[in-house]
């Protein structure tokens, strides 16, 4: 099985650990943002949502946009970690929440992927 075809499964889990540990995601949140927990379960819905659509050929390319779409929304709180390393405890510190930014980079790639099936 191709790596692209882990994406859509991947996001599924990811989006229902939104439900499972919401505080996590919570506490990643930009102070500015309103409705911490609404829009984690929004950010939720929408990774399982995407993820979802990726296992069909027909919804394919909407879960790829889909998913995009969310990655570069949630963006915000890896940027927000990053300028409130202090907050977080994870190896390597401040470096550490630097180097995870161009995660979000190879994730969309990953996204993308998957979309052309």
């Amino acid at each position: 099985m191709p790596i692209r075809r882990l994406f859509g499964p991947f996001f599924v889990v990811a989006g229902i650990l939104h439900f499972v540990k919401p505080r996590i995601y919570e506490a990643i949140m930009p102070d500015w943002l309103p409705a911490h927990r609404e829009l984690v379960y929004a950010s939720g819905v929408a990774e399982i949502a995407a993820g979802a659509a990726l296992l069909h050929p027909r919804t394919r390319r909407l879960g790829g946009l889909l998913s995009v779409a969310t990655l570069v929304a949630v963006f915000p709180a890896n940027v927000h970690m990053c300028l409130h390393a202090e907050r977080y405890r994870l190896p390597g510190g401040r470096a550490g929440l630097i180097a995870r930014l161009p995660l979000q980079g190879l994730l969309i790639a990953w996204a993308r992927a998957a979309a052309r099936g």
